[in-house]
């Protein structure tokens, strides 16, 4: 119980830091150093709790008819503003992928950041299917000290795929197919994106996962195993994985190693349709994520 009570108490602080403001404008355009940032604030839900959504446009969407391939990213305030993000240091996507862009290295895409819920983070990204060990008593009740309520992880999932993606869809012009819709995460998020391309291959064609949070006490074991036979289908789903070794990253290594076993022996090729990459001297954090954004950008949506 201490460790639990530690590992979750680390991501409500975290969660904490990353809550989201409570803004009352529905939509408002703000222009980014590039391209365009249209915030939809606390957007509602039948689902989870309501929360802001960015979008990201490339640059010329306005002046253009075309239709654009969609990429969905939690921890949403760190994605774009170094001002909303938990330690000052934003990700960086809209500069790196719209000089991706400008290099002709991936097509025009539009980035919908995801803001976290806060105090709920954990038990809103963490996979709920796999395992008994969710449903027990001590994991529970450690769950919902820290955090409130107990693990979401599938509600969270259908507010993207049943409300969000439908609006997104509607609302700007994009390709909705699962070959041109990705997701992608950091830590906890990485899980989350991992277990969004297994519950919902019919709807996302590629996953990002970095810094992938594999040492939650037990249910991130759980969930390794629970990799076997659940995977989507790699003739045509794409995933790629990372981890540095500083930091929390540092314990991922043997994890990491576990996954790619079990990711070779459902029928993924390195480097074909599936991609892990070690980063010696990054650490756990936006800063190093930032530093390497680029290598999932370009794999997934190359």
């Amino acid at each position: 119980m201490k460790v639990w009570t530690f590992i979750l108490g680390f991501f409500v602080v975290f969660g904490a830091a990353c809550s989201q403001q409570n803004e009352t404008e529905l939509v408002n355009p703000v222009l980014a150093v590039t391209g365009t940032v249209i915030e939809h604030n606390d957007f509602s839900s039948g689902f989870v709790d309501s929360r802001n959504v960015e979008v990201w446009l490339p640059e010329g969407y306005d002046a253009e008819d075309n239709h654009y391939q969609v990429l969905y990213m939690h921890d949403g305030q760190n994605v774009f503003d170094p001002s909303t993000s938990y330690n000052g240091n934003d990700w960086m996507v809209d500069e790196v992928l719209n000089n991706l862009i400008e290099e002709g290295i991936v097509e025009k895409t539009i980035v919908v950041a995801i803001w976290n819920s806060g105090i709920t983070r954990f038990p809103e990204y963490m996979p709920q299917k796999p395992a008994d060990i969710m449903n027990s008593e001590e994991v529970q009740k450690a769950v919902v000290r820290n955090s409130g309520v107990p693990i979401f992880s599938d509600q969270y999932l259908r507010f993207i795929v049943e409300e969000l993606k439908p609006f997104i869809d509607s609302t700007y012009r994009t390709k909705p197919e699962p070959e041109f819709t990705s997701i992608m995460g950091s830590s906890m998020g990485g899980l989350i994106s991992l277990y969004a391309i297994m519950e919902y291959p019919d709807v996302f064609g590629a996953a990002a996962c970095l810094s992938t949070h594999w040492t939650v006490p037990e249910i991130g074991e759980v969930f390794v195993d629970y990799l076997e036979g659940n995977l989507p289908d790699p003739v045509t789903h794409t995933i790629y994985f990372d981890y540095g070794t500083k930091g929390l990253d540092a314990d991922y290594e043997p994890h990491q190693q576990k996954v790619d076993k079990i990711m070779a022996a459902a029928g993924f090729e390195q480097g074909t349709n599936w991609i892990t990459k070690k980063f010696d001297g990054h650490d756990h954090n936006e800063q190093h994520w930032a530093l390497r954004v680029h290598e999932p950008l370009t794999f997934l949506l190359k």
